[in-house]
């Protein structure tokens, strides 16, 4: 059994998932001559196309932290820290849209006692949707026949996606802070319940086979949703994250995902078990996935209250990566307890690459939040590209940095502060 995961529900110790923190010096000496440089820093391809002067930016800050000025990193010393959010970061699309759809056309989702037990936060019109339209004939712990079920497949995915029933309305509802989780993220290792953590990870490693074959641009059906059917690495992400392992680098990937999931993708860059955290499940005593979470920052085993979500990957990074136990892991800690270089493309991802000492790298996807820290760039190290496949277009008008991009932890929408309270003012799209 896998001890990253939890046998009851007692909490997994971090110890076999620490790291040594990022070393605290921004800048680097320059190396002693041009045989140690030659030898230790390590170059992006440049065949790989940037933006701009994005590769020299990272290039620099490669330099700055890694071998190149640091010739004998990682023997006995400190280590700089980079992590990667994965969906729409490392990959084009999302790997667990990907899986969810594999397992609902091979009718993979497995009947719960009652739709309501699976979600703290569920809505009983969205019981009582996936109830009618998923029935009750299958046994209980049975798997739903969701390849012919059109209907039952509609609901799942459209409640996975929007957080909303086909009829539209609420599928989740109450209190729970909305910087520390969204409960259809949370959802997604909930409707895999009863499933053992080598069964998911077969269900994502021929969702992966499917979607790697499949052309760019392909769709795919699930029900009567069309979503994209393909998937693909993004050959300058895997450069960048190989370029930092050979500058001494540890590398990591946090992931709002399900973790069994996300393993199956990362190993294909270097990153290994251990370096990858995303949402952790709690086994019962067969090994089998059950409806809680591992939690974070104090917070115990849970229904999905805290999960690698906006604050939510700062405090995953900060507990599992640094170190730091309870309350204090959802805080910004200080330069030697913070991540070097941080890489995501949506607000979920603004938190933990805001933290970054180094770079903080944006793929542009018009997520107001995140392209509000990036235009402003307070610290004159926000590095934004568009995507590397099928980029988006310009955005029309100002992101409104000054008035509704910030996302509170009660689910309304702020301006967007500086440190020191300040408004960051509307910016433009200028990267895409």
């Amino acid at each position: 059994m896998r001890t990253r995961h939890l046998v009851a529900l007692t909490l997994a110790t971090a110890a076999s998932l620490a790291a040594v923190p990022a070393a605290s010096s921004a800048a680097a000496a320059t190396p002693a001559n041009s045989r140690t440089t030659a030898a230790h820093c390590p170059q992006l391809s440049k065949k790989l196309k940037w933006h701009g002067d994005n590769r020299a930016k990272l290039q620099r800050m490669i330099d700055e932290r890694g071998r190149c000025a640091h010739p004998h990193l990682g023997h006995g010393g400190k280590r700089p820290v980079a992590a990667f959010d994965w969906d729409n970061t490392i990959t084009k699309n999302d790997v667990t849209d990907a899986t969810i759809a594999w397992s609902l056309r091979h009718d993979k989702i497995l009947r719960p006692k009652s739709w309501k037990s699976t979600s703290k936060w569920m809505t009983d019109a969205a019981h009582r949707a996936l109830t009618k339209a998923c029935g009750t004939k299958v046994p209980v712990g049975a798997p739903l026949p969701t390849s012919t079920d059109t209907d039952c497949a509609d609901e799942i995915f459209e409640i996975r996606e929007d957080g909303r029933t086909m009829s539209g309305a609420a599928a989740f509802a109450g209190t729970w802070d909305h910087r520390h989780t969204v409960p259809q993220y949370a959802w997604v290792p909930q409707i895999f319940a009863g499933h053992t953590v080598p069964e998911l990870e077969s269900y994502a490693a021929k969702a992966r086979k499917e979607a790697l074959a499949a052309p760019v641009g392909a769709t795919q059906t699930v029900g009567t949703h069309e979503i994209p059917g393909y998937v693909r690495y993004y050959d300058e992400q895997r450069d960048l994250i190989r370029t930092l392992k050979k500058a001494g680098f540890d590398v990591y990937i946090v992931s709002a995902g399900s973790e069994p999931v996300t393993e199956v993708w990362s190993r294909s860059v270097g990153i290994d078990r251990a370096h990858t955290v995303a949402i952790r499940s709690v086994l019962d005593r067969r090994g089998r996935i059950t409806t809680w979470n591992q939690g974070c920052g104090g917070v115990p085993a849970n229904k999905g209250e805290a999960i690698p979500y906006i604050d939510g990957k700062r405090c995953w990074i900060n507990q599992e990566i640094y170190g730091v136990k309870g309350k204090a892991a959802w805080q910004k800690q200080d330069r030697a307890h913070r991540i070097a270089l941080g890489g995501g493309d949506a607000d979920t991802d603004v938190t933990f690459v805001g933290d970054a000492t180094g770079a903080h790298l944006v793929l542009n996807r018009n997520k107001a939040e995140f392209m509000c820290r990036a235009y402003d760039n307070a610290d004159g190290r926000w590095v934004v590209n568009p995507m590397f496949i099928e980029p988006l277009p310009r955005k029309s008008g100002a992101y409104p940095c000054s008035t509704a991009a910030y996302n509170e932890h009660d689910g309304a929408k702020g301006p967007v502060r500086h440190a020191d309270g300040s408004v960051v003012p509307d910016q433009r799209d200028s990267v895409y």
